[in-house]
């Protein structure tokens, strides 16, 4: 995240009137409110802080003694930092499944400890350490019994229902949360999803007839029937959920990108010569943070996070995101995050006044960005001129490692197959020209047995 030299208020945490983030001379602290203070001692003396941040679930903190912001503070504290904040339209499908999947257990941890969360919030949860996690403190409440679970609806909103249309429809149907930024309406999950998810137990109760019944009391108040909702009654229903979405599974259709390693024009020798000047490059720029543009499974970026660097690997491929994400929890891997991106659509500044989700540039700059094999598609399949390209990555990145794939490669030829060439500016002249207005070229290197040339830049 850009440092931060004065007090600023996070614009993200505007809405609750429990407390609020902001920083102070590039660090983050959260205002907790006197109006909150209650629920926040009970948090802390309970023993659920403990129980949750000793397992992971819920990011620690340190209580502090500055200045707050406005007299209605009762504490301020340090949170500990989650190095990227993403957002749930660049997971894949599993990190948002394991999302709801800790949401679900932390509800019912909590309830142990006689406190409940009060949101289900999809943003409230973040992947630090390989792992999703709990960010947001003042979540918790005291519960009281026989209240049903205030959070029923924002779950199903934030997690079940694009759960069920990534699962049923398409893996890039998560994609309506840029539009539905408070979770896809379940009218609309509802008619989007088959027929046959009706026969569904838990797809039937919490998403179909959730939806109608959202639908049959809009606008209407609801009288109480006096009837109290037991406790064992409200784990029933987090039981229920939980069956809903771990019963959801994807198919690993073949995509271009899913199994690119296997169908590549790299021979052996290449390949190993393509990842130890990878390596190279990475220890003399010795970076804190890599950003791998065109990451694919990880194959590469793997070269940064076994270094102990905090790497993002991004992708366009949902499928080839998964294939990783499922690379890092298998390996218990704690310094990569595998993302969903489209470079020539990357998330925009999103919500009120454009500014409570941050643009994909505004959580830079990384250290150093890496793109492999990645030019050429931008230059070709996209019609971006070098000087473009070149602009924007000087723009997240301090660094840069990029392969060049000249026009006699394979892989060119094959986007050229079907259209006319009309890059007569494709070249490896026009290309270092071009990248020389936004950067020094630091080395030049011939990968053996092919026509590709990888570079080592840093930004002017």
């Amino acid at each position: 995240m850009p440092i931060q030299k004065k007090i600023e208020k996070q614009i993200a945490s505007f809405r609750d009137s429990s407390g609020f983030l902001f920083w102070r001379n590039g660090v983050l602290y959260r205002q907790i409110n006197k109006v909150f203070a209650g629920n926040y001692e009970l948090l802390m003396r309970s023993g659920l802080y403990k129980e949750l941040t000793g397992r992971g679930l819920l990011i620690p903190h340190s209580e502090v003694k500055i200045g707050s912001l406005n007299p209605e503070a009762h504490k301020v504290i340090k949170p500990e930092r989650v190095p990227f904040i993403s957002y749930p339209y660049e997971w894949c499908f599993s990190e948002l499944k394991d999302a709801a999947i800790l949401t679900l257990e932390i509800q019912k941890i909590a309830m142990e400890f006689g406190m409940s969360l009060r949101d289900a919030s999809v943003y409230n949860i973040q992947f630090h350490n390989g792992r999703p996690i709990l960010i947001d403190t003042l979540s918790f409440e005291k519960y009281k019994e026989g209240k049903p679970w205030v959070a029923y609806r924002q779950f199903c909103q934030h997690f079940l229902a694009p759960l069920a249309l990534m699962s049923f429809r398409d893996l890039r149907l998560n994609q309506l949360l840029r539009i539905y930024i408070d979770g896809i309406p379940l009218d609309l999950a509802s008619k989007l999803l088959p027929v046959m998810t009706n026969f569904k137990a838990g797809l039937f109760f919490h998403l179909h007839l959730h939806a109608k019944s959202q639908k049959r009391f809009a606008g209407r108040k609801v009288e109480s029937s006096g009837r109290k909702l037991k406790k064992s009654a409200l784990l029933g229903l987090l039981e229920s959920l939980g069956d809903a979405v771990k019963s959801l599974k994807i198919k690993f259709d073949d995509t271009d990108w899913a199994n690119y390693y296997e169908i590549t024009n790299y021979s052996d020798a290449a390949m190993r010569h393509k990842k130890e000047l990878v390596s190279e490059f990475l220890a003399k720029v010795n970076p804190k943070s890599v950003w791998d543009l065109g990451a694919n499974d990880g194959l590469f970026s793997r070269l940064a996070s076994n270094k102990g660097i905090f790497t993002l690997a991004f992708d366009i491929d949902p499928v080839a995101v998964e294939k990783n994400y499922l690379y890092v929890v298998a390996g218990e891997e704690k310094n990569i995050l595998p993302l969903t991106l489209d470079l020539i659509n990357p998330s925009s500044a999103m919500g009120w006044a454009n500014e409570e989700r941050m643009s994909f540039i505004e959580r830079g700059p990384a250290d150093l960005v890496m793109a492999l094999a990645l030019v050429h598609h931008l230059a070709i399949s996209n019609n971006l001129p070098f000087l473009k390209i070149a602009s924007f990555f000087s723009r997240i990145g301090k660094f840069l490692i990029i392969e060049f794939i000249p026009k006699e490669d394979s892989q060119v030829k094959k986007l050229l197959l079907n259209r006319a060439d009309i890059f007569s500016n494709y070249s490896q002249k026009e290309f270092e020209s071009e990248f020389s207005e936004f950067f020094v070229i630091k080395e030049r290197r011939d990968i053996k047995d092919s026509k590709r040339i990888m570079y080592l830049m840093a930004r002017k």
